[in-house]
């Protein structure tokens, strides 16, 4: 026996030469080798066969097949009906010749041969499988060579009349251990991640573990028309892809993945087609069904995108950043991970990214919300996870409140959106939140002269995955130039300064702590393939204290101590949540129930307290100032389902019900308020539409109709929708939609002329502030290719009864009613938007142009139409994306003409009766004026950094150093306009935008 065991040790050293010196024929879709030397009782011929044709990785079953006595390799091949039975799909099989040497020799072979096979059992045990069809070999030979160690199971000849698939229990002795091969093996590849390819250094034969899809059966359909059911996922980390498209080659079938990643294609022409599965930022994948693959819960795996640093390889590859859907109207896709590619103040910043497209103004740099075709932020509906978020600023709105990190898709529904959407009148931002890492523990984080930003995805078992994104700003050069900006340089330049004062001196202290930050997590557990909850929450928080204090001990002649104190404090943000339970009823059934709660919040002091000491030794205390409140509460719970009920019918319907409770408070000082409201209402419904393709699923039909029964008004509302696409031809498509739309919750415009307008969120009462409605009419052509995507769009929208609440106009200067101030019109959006994308190559982007007016009418300021405070006549875009080895550059222009205003347009002085003065003013015709004209430059260059050494063919990326230059050639562009009047006369400043803007963002994470 011991000389077995140095034979063995012999063969194991010199196995991979003797597998390289020997050839290999393949044999249909087998490949026979041959196995040692000629004269080695080991040496034979055997046979590999993969029901996939995957025969380079060792990352799956191995099922060893003894013949019967005086067999080949190639008769027991022929014989064994294990290799076509649907539960051996991903084995390989292993066929070991019985002839010319005694079987008991033939077993002491195996150890060797199966060593070899697996890398020197480089993931153990739990997957090696022994079946024996030699009924003269028994148990005892089995104990004698030790096999026992070796295979998991090991299966002797016994019944030799019966087909061996009708063997009791055959597929649960041989059935696989789950082993992630990523943790079993040190020297397994993780995949997590993007990778850069260096195709001038020289493949290793291990690169082919990562293998493209190819076609592995060959011979007839054993099924047609029939329904395939799944679910689409990352292939590095598991999570589910919203929104995919799969389609089945050489058809017009096809279908998308919902909210969740899972889809429904209805009537596949047969189980050998091949589907095209594409999501933006990832590999378009190919999918070859074969009547082996499961019909029922198939995962399709698609990888992200890798880069190579060789030049010429990158033509033809997809860099998609923002994507405008050919087949959809109105709509925009963006790949969150993708955006740090674009040029900005150096922040990964969704909703400033979808602002570089057509139809989406790109000139107001104080507001990361979204003016859409005329309309208002208020008027774009933002979900999270499912719930609402009513307010998308920090900084005074240079930056979105949301962590890129955190986000896995976003996609904005400019106008004609679909009934499952409601209670806004422009348009729909719909984010969904990172699942997590499902496979491996994540950590990653952001580091730039503005804020630090950090992340973790921790998954727990095979069920549970979390995710957690923390980003706070600090107090550098960038923060301080944003906030100086827009507090006019600062009002506390004199902080801690020590004054003379007639009679003494005085003592400023100021404490300026200034600061945002926002929280998101996520937690998922599967339950089981049918059902999932998840719990997702959001908190963005700004603060902006700049509050100073004045001492002055004896002051002035008489010698009293005088104090001021000064609160210049703003707080504001957003908390949210929701609870959701997704569930797949069958396999055409699927449902989403969400419990959500949202919050805005907006508390604003700027108010000045003085105490003093008269001659009598008393305290006198006055406060003076502006107090205002804002606070939101959402609660709401809806319910979507899509049923698919035919291959050319989708059938969606849902219900929902939202408590509201709004209050606003606005005070000239603590005494005195100027307006105070606080309203509650509930706000429920339903809706129900249906996606219909006709004349070989060229024409897509999407009707709709959503209720709406709103308890303050006792009303019922009605909207219907409409959409419809035509392809012309397989690029050339034309589309349309309309419909109506209400909203129940308004961000009212409170006037202020002197110092610039503020906004403030009010429910409907149809007293002071009505229900808002608009109507949509967009029609669109659209022809793309596998580089190019060429589009128009034209839109018209009429709104009705948009609320602005003025104090220039008082009815009865005796005593009027502050609630008198709200002023209800209507309004006027039209426009034509333009965009040429290059989608594919080294250097790809898009160019853009908006012709576009808004107008609004308000009867208190005239009969006619006048230009909306967001009115921009023309808008021209021109995004450019160069990618150079392991360098992405960046560079986009803006131009956009200005935007109207209201200025004064005269000034007088009165004597009042008591001998005093005051100062009055008069105003030119409601934002008859126009600021300048907007534009600018911004550049941006990234330095991937990757993991390995130099000379590696296939390294990580890991993270990457950016450089981005905002405004790079220092344009003066005005934010607004302020008013002074000095002695009758009116006198004009300008509040301008950042200038020359640098930034340095270094970003790392594990994998």
């Amino acid at each position: 026996m011991s000389h077995l065991v140095i034979s063995r040790a012999n063969l194991k050293i010199s196995l991979v030469l003797l597998a390289l010196c020997f050839s290999s024929v393949a044999q249909g879709q087998y490949m026979e080798y041959n196995f040692n030397s000629p004269g080695s009782p080991c040496y034979f011929s055997y046979i590999c066969y993969s029901p996939r044709g995957v025969y380079n990785t060792n990352r799956q079953p191995f099922l060893f097949v003894l013949g019967r006595p005086g067999e080949s390799a190639q008769e027991t091949y022929n014989a064994d009906s294990l290799k076509g039975m649907p539960a051996f799909y991903n084995y390989t099989f292993v066929y070991i010749p019985n002839k010319g040497v005694t079987p008991a020799a033939r077993l002491n072979c195996l150890d060797a041969l199966s060593s070899l096979l697996t890398n020197h059992y480089e993931y153990g045990h739990a997957n090696l499988f022994l079946k024996v069809n030699d009924p003269e070999i028994e148990a005892g030979d089995i104990a004698i060579n030790r096999l026992g160690r070796i295979f998991k199971t090991i299966r002797l000849f016994e019944f030799p009349e019966q087909d061996t698939v009708l063997l009791p229990g055959i597929t649960k002795d041989f059935s696989e251990t789950h082993i992630n091969y990523d943790l079993s093996s040190g020297k397994a590849e993780d995949e997590t991640g993007t990778y850069y390819i260096d195709e001038s250094v020289d493949a290793p034969e291990e690169d082919a573990l990562v293998e493209k899809p190819r076609k592995t059966y060959f011979g007839k359909p054993q099924a047609r028309n029939f329904t395939l059911t799944g679910i689409v996922r990352d292939k590095s980390t598991g999570e589910a892809l919203p929104f995919a498209t799969i389609m089945v080659s050489g058809t017009t079938a096809g279908t998308a993945t919902n909210a969740d990643g899972h889809f429904t294609l209805l009537k596949v022409p047969s189980d050998t087609s091949v589907l095209i599965v594409q999501y933006i930022g990832y590999d378009r994948t190919e999918v070859f069904l074969n009547p082996y693959l499961p019909k029922k819960n198939m995962v399709i795996e698609v990888r992200q995108s890798a880069y190579t640093l060789k030049a010429v390889s990158i033509v033809g590859k997809k860099e998609d950043v923002v994507l405008a859907g050919r087949t959809e109207v109105s709509t925009l896709k963006m790949t969150p991970r993708k955006m740090e590619q674009l040029p900005g103040l150096g922040e990964k910043d969704i909703l400033r990214s979808f602002q570089l497209m057509p139809g989406i103004s790109a000139s107001n740099e104080s507001s990361s919300g979204l003016y859409v075709r005329g309309g208002t932020p208020d008027q774009n509906l933002v979900l999270y996870d499912g719930f609402t978020v009513y307010h998308v600023d920090h900084l005074y709105g240079f930056f979105s409140a949301f962590n890129s990190n955190a986000l896995k898709d976003v996609q904005l529904h400019k106008g004609g959106f679909e009934s499952r959407f409601g209670g806004r009148l422009s348009s729909v931002t719909e984010i969904t939140g990172k699942d997590g890492n499902q496979k491996r523990f994540n950590i990653g984080g952001d580091l730039s002269l503005l804020s630090m930003n950090f992340y973790a995805e921790v998954p727990v078992g095979k069920k549970f995955t979390s995710v957690l994104a923390y980003r706070r700003s600090y107090q550098g050069a960038l923060y301080n130039a944003i906030f100086e900006k827009f507090n006019l340089g600062g009002s506390n330049a004199g902080a801690n300064e020590v004054r003379p004062g007639p009679g003494g001196r005085q003592v400023q202290d100021a404490e300026v702590t200034n600061y945002f930050y926002d929280l998101n997590g996520k937690f998922s557990y599967r339950v089981n393939d049918k059902d999932m909850i998840s719990l997702s929450f959001f908190n963005g928080t700004d603060k902006l204290d700049n509050g100073s204090a004045l001492s002055a001990p004896g002051f002035g002649m008489s010698g009293r101590n005088f104090n001021m104190n000064t609160t210049d404090l703003t707080r504001y943000g957003n908390i949210g949540s929701s609870l959701k339970w997704s569930r797949k009823w069958n396999e055409r059934l699927y449902g989403n129930t969400i419990l959500s709660y949202s919050n805005y919040y907006s508390d604003r002091d700027r108010t000045q307290e003085r105490s003093s000491v008269n001659a009598d030794d008393e305290t006198i205390n006055t406060k003076m100032g502006v107090l205002e409140t804002n606070n939101l509460r959402d609660y709401s719970l809806k319910s979507d389902y899509q049923w698919d009920i035919l291959r050319v019918s989708q059938f969606q319907f849902g219900a929902f019900s939202t408590f509201y409770n709004i209050e606003y408070t606005y005070a000239q000082n603590d005494t005195s308020n100027v307006l105070d409201k606080h309203n509650q209402a509930f706000l429920s419904g339903a809706y129900v539409q249906s996606r219909t393709k006709l004349f070989g699923d060229r024409l897509t039909l999407i009707p709709g109709i959503r209720t709406s029964l709103f308890s303050i008004t006792g009303k019922t509302y009605t909207e219907p929708r409409f959409a419809a696409t035509f392809n012309i031809s397989d690029r050339l498509t034309l589309k349309a939609s309309t419909g109506k739309f209400f909203q129940f919750v308004n961000r009212v415009t409170r006037e202020d002329i002197l110092s610039g307008s503020r906004d403030f969120w009010l429910l409907s009462d149809q007293v002071n502030v009505p229900v808002s409605s608009a109507v949509h009419y967009i029609a669109g052509l659209a022809y793309e290719s596998n580089d190019y995507l060429f589009s128009a769009e034209a839109y018209f929208k009429h709104i009705h009864d948009i609320t602005e609440y003025s104090l220039r106009f008082n009815t009865s200067p005796a005593g009027f009613s502050y609630n008198e101030n709200f002023f209800s019109g209507s309004g006027v959006a039209r426009g034509i938007e333009m965009l040429a994308q290059k989608k594919a190559g080294r250097l790809n982007g898009w160019v853009s142009y908006t012709l576009g007016e808004a107008d609004n009418k308000f009867e208190v300021y005239s009969d006619q139409y006048f230009p909306a405070n967001q009115d921009v006549t023309h808008e021209f875009k021109a995004v450019s994306l160069y990618k150079y080895k392991r360098w992405d550059f960046s560079a986009t222009w803006i131009f956009a003409t200005g935007r109207p205003y209201t200025a004064p347009s005269g000034a007088y002085q009165v004597t009042l009766l008591d001998g005093t003065t005051q100062d009055f003013f008069t105003v030119t015709a409601k934002n008859s004026v126009r600021l300048p004209d907007y534009h600018r430059f911004d550049l941006a260059v990234n330095f991937k950094l990757l993991k390995g050494a130099r000379g590696e063919r296939k390294r990580q990326e890991i993270g990457y150093i950016g450089v981005s230059l905002f405004n790079v050639y220092n344009r003066k562009n005005v934010w607004y306009k302020t008013f002074t009047i000095e002695d009758g006369s009116i006198l004009e400043t300008n509040v301008n935008y950042l200038g020359l803007t640098p930034n340095l963002t270094l970003s790392l994470r594990l994998r």
